[in-house]
């Protein structure tokens, strides 16, 4: 029965069917499950290195939103949801912010000098 101190609504099972899976935020195509699966070769050469770097030198939840972005496609808005945060905190937690004409933080901008320091050409 339908209590509005609860918010329930009953609902038939059957009606949950009409929605495809792809509707969901975490949905991934047998595609999309190959290419993270199997990267291209000059990925392959990329990725440990790369991995290694965001796993020692990202805050958690940059490394969480550099995974879901990048790795899972998800757009800023939907790893925003996933992770309890607005679209501009995720941006944020990408690309930094631009204080006094500077740009300062953000992941990418780290894994970008890192990678310099480091002789990995990307």
């Amino acid at each position: 029965m339908y209590n509005p101190d609860f918010w329930e609504v009953r609902l038939d099972p059957q009606d949950l069917d009409q929605y495809a899976n792809e509707a969901g935020l975490w949905f991934e195509s047998s595609e999309d499950s190959q290419a993270r699966l199997h990267p291209s070769p000059r990925l392959q050469r990329f990725l440990a290195p790369v991995m290694e770097l965001i796993g020692r030198n990202l805050t958690e939840k940059q490394r969480q939103v550099i995974f879901l972005y990048y790795l899972h496609q998800k757009t800023q808005e939907e790893v925003g949801q996933i992770l309890g945060i607005s679209r501009r905190v995720v941006s944020q937690h990408l690309f930094g912010i631009c204080r006094r004409g500077k740009q300062v933080g953000g992941a990418i901008n780290k894994i970008r000098k890192l990678c310099h320091m480091r002789g990995l050409g990307l």
